[in-house]
């Protein structure tokens, strides 16, 4: 990958990291319920991440004058969503185990309730309700490690798009040899 493309890619993980850690850090500062919304969390943000890096993984393409092979296109992609997401694990892990670990507990009361209320609008078995209830009780869900482990199952979501994005995003040079 050139030079030129890594460092638009790094540029677009900033660009990304700022605005994560900017909804995080307002959300907290503001309205922390937003921070467990089903919306925002699991639909918006991931669509914002993805976008990213197909802009990038383009911006690198037309950079190499329109051709690029899948490593780069992929490379690409990757670069500023890692950025991303490490940069806001870092700082949900400083404000959730550092600065206000009494609001990870309000968070986590908040998603315990709204868990119960989904099981229950859905008609799952109240046993079943109360074995989720109670696993996730026992759940530390902001400690540096589960932070650690999000992170992880973040990177193979967005890896597994990544890959789809550089095998759309590659293109041959047919002037190459």
């Amino acid at each position: 990958m050139e030079k030129s493309s890594k460092s638009h890619a790094v540029n677009y993980g900033i660009y990304l990291s700022l605005i994560l850690v900017l909804f995080t850090v307002l959300a907290y500062a503001f309205k922390i319920e937003l921070l467990v919304n089903f919306w925002l969390t699991l639909l918006l943000l991931p669509v914002i991440i993805i976008a990213f890096g197909v802009v990038s993984s383009a911006k690198a393409k037309s950079l190499s004058g329109g051709f690029i092979n899948f490593k780069n296109a992929f490379t690409a992609y990757l670069i500023p969503v890692a950025i991303g997401l490490i940069l806001n694990t870092i700082v949900a892990i400083v404000i959730f185990n550092f600065v206000d670990p009494d609001s990870a507990d309000y968070l986590k009361e908040l998603v315990i309730s709204k868990s119960q209320a989904f099981m229950e609008s859905v008609g799952a078995p109240q046993s079943e309700i109360d074995k989720s209830i109670a696993t996730m009780q026992e759940q530390d869900t902001f400690a540096i490690g589960t932070q650690l482990r999000s992170l992880a199952q973040s990177f193979i979501f967005f890896i597994v798009i990544g890959l789809i994005v550089g095998l759309i995003m590659k293109k041959k040079d047919p002037n190459a040899a």
